[in-house]
Formats: C-alpha cells, sequence, structure tokens
C-alpha cells in the first residue's frame, strides 16, 4: 500500500511540473515579458540597439582599412631648435671684449646665460602627392615669431627622411605647410568637416611620444569648442576645435583625425592635459578650416582672411566681462557676445554695429563667444557676407555686413572704453588734490585694477596717478582718451606718482599685447 502511494505522488509530481512549465511558457510568450524580445518575430522600429529589422546583430565598425590607408600619409617630424644666448635683462649687460669683464660677470651670474639646444617632435599630413604637407604652426616654431632651424620629415613608407621647406605659417589657427622635394607620395583625401556629427566614430594618427605610427580611436564628443590655446600665439585667433575622446599625447600635434573612409576630417592639435599627458578629451582643426588656410598659404603665401570689424572680451584674459555685460542686458551667460568697440572703418561699423550691441548669431548659428564667431567665419574671404544678429535695446535686429580684408584699428575713444582695455577704473584728481600733491591742473588717478586685466599684468600698482601718456600732460580722463586714441602705435608710455612717495614713475604699456586686451577678428 505504501508503495503505491509513494508511486501515485511521484506521478502527481511529474505531472504537476510539466505542466507548470507548460503554463509559464504560454503566459511569458503573451504576457508582460515580451519587454526586451521580439515580438511575432520582429522588433519595434524604435528598439535601440545595434541589430537590424530583422533582429541580426549589425556589422562591427571596421577600423582596418581607414588605419591601412592613412598611415602611409602621416609623417614623423623633427625639428631642432640651436642653442641661444639669452639676455639676463640686466642693461649694459654682456661681452664688452674685455676678458676680466667677461669672467667676473659669468662669474656672478651677470653675464648672458645658456638655452641649451632643444629638439621636438610632432606629426604631419601629405596633402599632395608632390609633398605639401600640413602640420601645426606651434610644431615648427622657435617659440618666437621665426621657425626652428632644422624640420625633417621621415615617412612612414620606406622610412625616408626628408629636409622641409616652411612655405607659411597662420598663428590664428596654429596651421603651418610645409613642401619636401619629392614625387609620387600617398597623400590624404579631405573629407567635409561640417558634415561629422557627435558620437560619430574618428581615429587620430601620429607619432605620440617619439613612438612609430600609431593609430586610436574615439568618437566626437562635441563641436565648435574654444579653449582659448591659440590666443598664446596670436592675437586674432581662430577656434572651433572638434572635441574627440581618441587618446592623442605629445607628438601627436599635426597629425590626422580621420573618419572611418579614411578620409581627413581634422588637425590634432591640443589636449586637455592637468598632467601634461592625454587625460580624456583632445582637440581637432576642423578640415574646412584646414583647406582655407592651406590654399590661401599656396596661392597667396598668406591667409586672406575676412574680419567683422569689432572687438570683444577675450574670456581668457578677462574672464567674467562678457557676461558681467549680458546680465546687465538682462541675459544669461552665453547669450551672445558684447560689442566692446566697432571701428568706423570696420565692416560691422558700416553695417550699423555699435559699442553695446549684443551679438547673437552668425549665419543663423547662436554664439556665445568671440572665438566661436572668429570660427564660423574662419573659412570665409575678405569681401564676403555673412548675416549678423543683434540685440539693442532689447529688440534683435538682422542685417549684411561685408567682411573686411585686415582688422580694424581699435582705438580708445572715451572714458568707458579706456576703463574696459586697460582692465582699470579711472577717476579724475580734482584741482584741490592736485595742489596738494603737487602736481599742476589734475590728473587720473587709477582707483582700481580688475583681475586678469591688461593692467593686471604690469608693475602698475593702484593708487597710481597718471599725469601723462606718450610725454604729453593729461589733466583728467577726457585728456587720456585723446592722446589715446590719435597714438599711431598699439605702445603707450603712462607717466605718474604715487601719493606718499618721491619720485616720477614711467610705465610701458602694450595695448595689443598678450597682456589682457580684447581679441579682435
Amino acid at each position: 500500500m505504501k508503495l503505491k502511494q509513494i508511486l501515485l505522488v511521484v506521478v502527481i509530481s511529474v505531472l504537476s511540473a510539466f505542466a507548470g512549465i507548460f503554463l509559464y511558457g504560454k503566459f511569458a510568450r503573451s504576457g508582460a515579458s515580451t519587454v526586451g524580445v521580439p515580438v511575432d518575430g520582429k522588433l519595434p522600429a524604435n528598439y535601440a540597439s545595434f541589430f537590424d529589422s530583422k533582429g541580426n546583430a549589425a556589422e562591427p565598425t571596421d577600423f582596418t582599412k581607414a588605419s591601412e590607408s592613412a598611415i602611409p600619409a602621416v609623417v614623423h617630424i623633427k625639428t631642432k631648435i640651436p642653442a641661444k644666448k639669452l639676455d639676463n635683462g640686466l642693461p649694459n649687460r654682456g661681452r664688452t671684449g674685455d676678458p676680466f669683464d667677461d669672467f667676473f660677470g659669468d662669474m656672478f651670474g651677470l653675464g648672458p646665460q645658456i638655452r641649451p639646444e632643444q629638439r621636438a617632435s610632432g606629426s604631419g599630413v601629405i596633402i599632395s602627392q608632390d609633398g605639401y604637407i600640413v602640420t601645426n604652426n606651434h610644431v615648427v616654431s622657435d617659440g618666437g615669431d621665426g621657425v626652428a632651424a632644422e624640420i625633417k620629415v621621415t615617412l612612414n613608407e620606406g622610412r625616408k627622411t626628408y629636409n622641409a621647406k616652411v612655405i607659411g605659417r597662420d598663428p590664428s589657427t596654429d596651421i603651418a605647410v610645409l613642401k619636401v622635394e619629392a614625387n609620387n607620395l600617398p597623400y590624404m583625401i579631405y573629407g567635409n568637416s561640417d558634415d561629422v556629427k557627435l558620437g560619430q566614430w574618428v581615429l587620430a594618427v601620429g607619432y605620440p611620444f617619439n613612438l612609430e605610427a600609431t593609430v586610436t580611436a574615439g568618437i566626437i564628443s562635441a563641436k565648435g569648442r574654444s579653449i582659448g590655446i591659440n590666443g598664446q600665439q596670436s592675437m586674432s585667433p581662430v577656434e572651433s576645435f572638434i572635441q574627440t575622446d581618441a587618446a592623442v599625447n605629445q607628438g601627436n600635434s599635426g597629425g590626422a583625425l580621420i573618419n572611418t573612409s579614411g578620409q581627413l576630417v581634422g588637425i590634432n592639435s591640443a589636449i586637455l592635459a592637468p598632467s601634461g599627458t592625454y587625460a580624456g578629451y583632445s582637440f581637432a582643426i576642423p578640415v574646412n578650416i584646414v583647406k582655407k588656410v592651406v590654399n590661401d598659404i599656396i596661392k597667396y603665401g598668406d591667409v586672406k582672411r575676412g574680419y567683422l570689424g569689432i572687438s570683444y572680451f577675450d574670456e581668457q584674459k578677462t574672464p567674467g566681462e562678457n557676461e558681467r555685460r549680458l546680465k546687465q542686458a538682462g541675459l544669461q551667460h552665453g547669450d551672445g557676445v558684447y560689442v566692446l568697440e566697432a571701428p568706423g572703418d570696420g565692416g560691422a561699423s558700416k553695417a550699423g554695429i555699435k559699442r553695446g550691441d549684443i551679438i547673437t548669431k552668425i549665419n543663423g548659428t547662436a554664439v556665445s563667444s568671440g572665438l566661436q564667431m572668429s570660427g564660423i567665419i574662419a573659412s570665409a574671404q575678405p569681401g564676403d557676407k555673412v548675416k549678423l544678429s543683434y540685440l539693442r535695446g532689447g529688440k534683435e535686429t538682422t542685417t549684411d555686413v561685408t567682411l573686411s580684408g585686415k582688422p580694424s584699428a581699435s582705438r580708445l575713444t572715451n572714458a568707458d572704453q579706456i576703463a574696459d582695455q586697460l582692465g582699470v577704473e579711472l577717476a579724475n584728481v580734482d584741482t584741490k588734490r592736485a595742489e596738494q600733491l603737487r602736481i599742476h591742473g589734475g590728473g587720473v588717478e587709477i582707483k582700481n585694477i580688475r583681475p586678469n586685466g591688461l593692467l593686471s599684468k604690469s608693475r602698475i600698482d593702484k593708487g597710481f596717478i597718471i599725469t601723462a601718456a606718450n610725454g604729453q600732460r593729461v589733466k583728467s580722463i577726457d585728456e587720456l582718451a585723446k592722446v589715446l586714441s590719435s597714438s599711431r602705435s598699439s605702445r603707450i608710455e603712462l607717466e605718474g606718482i604715487y601719493p606718499g612717495y618721491s619720485g616720477l614713475y614711467s610705465y610701458q604699456i602694450n595695448l595689443d599685447g598678450d597682456d589682457g586686451d580684447p581679441g579682435s577678428f
């Protein structure tokens, strides 16, 4: 009896298990568990995956063909800058011809210092079979206004090395064009950087850390980026970088950024590197800007760039100033670019743009910085027209601006412009105080110096009273403006006193130098 009961229990258990499995499968196919699986063998149209409509896995992205086609056209550039004697800045010190003077001068550190020979390495891209090569300006620069004394280019194929000649340079975009005497070279085809999209795969090709040709992959993470780096080598920087997360390091500069078809879409130029090496983001000059610059250099020997004819606050040198002006107009950060000045000989002024206007769009594209504007018009020629939208009194107007062929002269014409460009707060010294200080008739006191402003980089301190500019006596801010606006040079000399201290102090200031002036393009 017990055996029969045991067998019955076993049979019932087995039947129950099969019934449960059958019912669960039927319910799963017809119930809520359809999430994440095909319905009637098909995927929904908005299903986010790398599968086609039939549920088949898409082909993986193949980088091999693009890499193989690009590597022969990317070259290794090596430069040499010879040793150089440096002046230590002390007056009347140096080689006098007297061996005793030279000996003791060197012994006590009063003689000239020696900068050792420098060697550097970068990359370049062959763009024609007869030997034209594009690279970065900073790759071939000697660290100043000249180029390295020796520039050698080594091809990947055959490891042939050539002496390279610099055809031309454009520090504004950080582009240089080289030429080697060779024929039938492998060269790279231009793509269209306007067509690249966020999330698109790209490859960086170059010679990092003096290694052989190296390929890294990443995606485009942003377009139209400005990071303020070209302002270190140009007064009219142009930046509209393609930002990627393809690993780029020292030596990659001047190398190729290509799409998966092997077309050139950018020239790698910079990295965001707090530690000095790649930290996740790299920046490339869009090839559409590269094409324009290269063609101009080869054809004219220089870049024929169109200029709007305005001055604006350079956020790298005067951070927060543009934002402050926007806030005064009831706008948010990034809503436009404040016009600091529109000289009368510029295209913007002729189109009706005035100081205080806020530029919001160029050719329908919203702008948030002067560098971004420069990037938008970087491929335009002098004489071209652009549509410029601007705010004045809360009303937006759109007008056509004909680009000029050179930067418009930026002059100081009133007290507000003086304060803005010098980065100071000024006040007139009244007659009574002038008599106490024994300065005839008055002067101009520097009440405050703004951080990162032009004068913040000089030796002038707050409280300095200007009594003369460029050798002419000034008694008020208006007189100072008149003297500076009539100056033919960007270099000015300010003379004055410090209350409580004896003597006359003199300072040389460069209005167009790398010490806080607004940028122009």
